[in-house]
């Protein structure tokens, strides 16, 4: 069952770097997104525990420009991941509010490794929400690596894990 968080109004998207002030602000919770189902599952109950709690929402997608080689020789394969990040931030924000984003969820793309960005994002935050992909888990988990248990075991911050829906 898909539920909607209720809307209010909009607010610029902004990046990392015109967030640094905010990152020490008591009441907000910072959630993951990566365009994966269990991020928007993330975001809606990030939304519900922000508006219960009279708390902010700070959306965060992380891109990485990863060079992509062919024999040595790099090649341009004319992929903008910043772009990727802001459509899945745009795809979870009409998931989660179908009404329009409320002004108290603030969307920012940062460029870096996700469960770094993330745990640096949080720091000073009330909570760390961020969505478990579910690979599965013992061998494959460990040669994977994953953002959700790096998140919980570098974060200052509480961090929890949401499954995606129906999961």
């Amino acid at each position: 069952m898909t539920s909607h968080v209720p809307e209010a109004t909009d607010e610029d998207r902004t990046t990392g770097e015109e967030t640094e002030s905010g990152h020490t602000r008591p009441g907000r919770v910072v959630v993951g997104i990566d365009g994966s189902n269990a991020s928007h599952e993330a975001l809606r109950q990030s939304a519900h525990l922000a508006r219960e709690l009279g708390y902010d929402v700070e959306a965060i997608a992380v891109w990485t420009s990863t060079p992509v080689t062919l024999g040595g020789v790099y090649l341009d394969l004319q992929w903008d991941p910043a772009e990727d990040a802001n459509r899945a931030l745009d795809t979870a924000v009409g998931a989660v509010f179908p009404a329009g984003r409320p002004a108290w969820c603030k969307l920012t793309l940062r460029e870096g490794r996700p469960a770094e960005e993330l745990v640096e994002a949080a720091r000073g935050a009330a909570m760390l929400v961020v969505g478990r992909r579910g690979h599965g888990g013992g061998l494959a988990a460990l040669l994977l690596g994953s953002v959700s248990s790096a998140c919980v075991s570098h974060a200052h911050c509480p961090v929890l894990v949401v499954p995606a829906e129906g999961q």
